[in-house]
């Protein structure tokens, strides 16, 4: 799968479409961003109900 992200990224600057990079690479941060969210929000979850 890493592959395939590496190759789109190579693709999308060989050919001069930063733009297009740039929505990819800005997308790319906001799952990661949304996950990182949602594994803190888990924890949280997690503690409150332990100390019941």
């Amino acid at each position: 799968m890493t592959k395939l992200f590496r190759n789109i990224r190579k693709n999308y600057l060989n050919e001069g479409k930063n733009t297009k990079y740039l929505k990819y690479a800005i997308g790319e941060i906001v799952l990661v961003v949304i996950g990182i969210l949602i594994a803190l929000q888990l924890n949280n979850w997690k503690e409150a109900n332990a100390e019941l």
